[in-house]
């Protein structure tokens, strides 16, 4: 099954001072920089498409509480996207997102099972 990252229309557009913007957030220890920031990079919108790049960077913002970014890293396990396909990882990351209220998280693990 083929999924589709959760994007946020405002990031499709940006222009590379958007993406400074994320950069420095990110650094700073916003998670929503981050989460922004791994979009961009699994889209390639203002940067090189980069998968690998969007995991680490969803990984950091899963691990700092954005439940948005768990469900993104999931689908890029269950997709195998930057990352060597692992339904049971993808599994544990709706879990995770849907535990911090994540919905689309609550909906993936409900089709999980």
């Amino acid at each position: 099954m083929l999924l589709i990252i959760v994007a946020s229309p405002n990031i499709a557009n940006s222009a590379s001072p958007r993406i400074d913007k994320l950069i420095k957030s990110c650094d700073g220890g916003d998670m929503g920089g981050c989460f922004g920031l791994g979009i961009s990079y699994q889209n390639g919108f203002g940067v090189k498409q980069d998968y690998q790049k969007a995991k680490e960077l969803y990984g950091k913002a899963c691990d700092g509480g954005s439940m948005g970014a768990c469900f993104n890293l999931g689908v890029s396990y269950n997709n195998g996207q930057g990352v060597r396909q692992d339904y049971q990882k993808a599994k544990g990351l709706f879990k995770k997102a849907c535990d911090g209220g994540d919905s689309f998280g609550c909906d993936m693990l409900n089709l999980a099972y």
